[in-house]
């Protein structure tokens, strides 16, 4: 049953948990090439597996029964069906180019929700906002510079990358608006439960095979991706602004990158490792404002 979201000033451990959730992730793309099932049936069992314990967790949770919001229900829904149509172009890509490449065009959200985030706040950007923001993009052009490989391959992934980046964004917006008025599990359990069959109604239609040899794969994608990184993420978005999260959200390019080099001998060059590193300094900028408040 749905509750109320605790106050929305800053949670103790909320930007921890928002680096640890891109951390896990980021580990997404290595499970669904590794997954013997079609893309788009790996993100129906990402989601159908994780649904029982979210349904759970989010029933444990509630302290009490309330009148449901129709409304926001509604919304909630809509986003899982943004979410599912993320995974499928997302995981499509991920076979066509290379892990840097998927992860960083998929991650394209980033820009389009810190941007949502001064649009929601009315508000221009402090002079250490933009600078943590100039930051990211410098460093995110520097991965992509280097990661990006001009090919009638790559660029099919390329492009369904792009796309997903689009629907994760609009799956972002709708959870940031959830999380003003209700907790984290709740919310997550709603939209994981609206993604799950239309992404096997798709996969079936594909012809995919559905049913997997090997479950491993599938398991730690969806306890890693949606249990406990989703899980992660929507707490973090009830205690941080959408800059911040929009910006923590380019840590996984750089983590997927480093899995692509030692699992595919995809190679990271230097101005990959510059670009992670400025990455990492946007993320300490952009903290110093809201170490008090929660900012915008």
């Amino acid at each position: 049953m749905l509750q109320p979201s605790p106050s929305l000033s800053p949670g103790r451990h909320a930007f921890a948990a928002l680096i640890v959730s891109n951390l896990f992730l980021a580990l997404g793309p290595w499970m669904v090439r590794l997954a013997d099932v079609g893309p788009v049936a790996a993100g129906f069992w990402r989601l159908a597996l994780a649904m029982p314990l979210l349904l759970l967790f989010a029933s444990r949770g509630a302290k009490g029964r309330i009148r449901p919001e129709w409304g926001m229900i509604a919304l909630i829904l809509l986003s899982g069906l943004f979410f599912a149509a993320d995974l499928a172009a997302w995981h499509e890509g991920i076979l066509r180019t290379k892990l840097a490449n998927a992860t960083l065009f998929g991650n394209s959200s980033s820009f389009l929700f810190a941007l949502y985030g001064f649009v929601l706040a009315r508000t221009l950007p402090r002079r250490m906002q933009v600078a943590a923001f100039g930051l990211a993009v410098v460093g995110t052009a520097l991965m992509l510079g280097s990661s990006y490989q001009l090919s009638p391959r790559n660029f099919t992934g390329d492009l369904l990358a792009i796309l997903a980046g689009f629907f994760y964004f609009l799956y972002l917006v709708v959870i940031d608006r959830a999380r003003a008025r209700l907790a984290p599990m709740p919310v997550l359990a709603l939209a994981t439960t609206a993604g799950a069959l239309p992404m096997l109604v798709l996969a079936l239609l594909l012809g995919e095979p559905v049913m997997p040899r090997d479950w491993t794969p599938l398991i730690l994608l969806s306890l890693g991706s949606q249990v406990i990184g989703q899980g992660l993420l929507v707490y973090a978005m009830g205690h941080l602004s959408p800059v911040v999260v929009g910006i923590a959200l380019l840590t996984q390019p750089a983590v997927t990158a480093l899995i692509g080099w030692f699992a595919y001998d995809e190679r990271l060059s230097a101005s990959d490792v510059a670009g992670a590193l400025l990455i990492c300094a946007a993320l300490v900028l952009i903290r110093l404002p809201d170490r008090v408040t929660r900012g915008l």
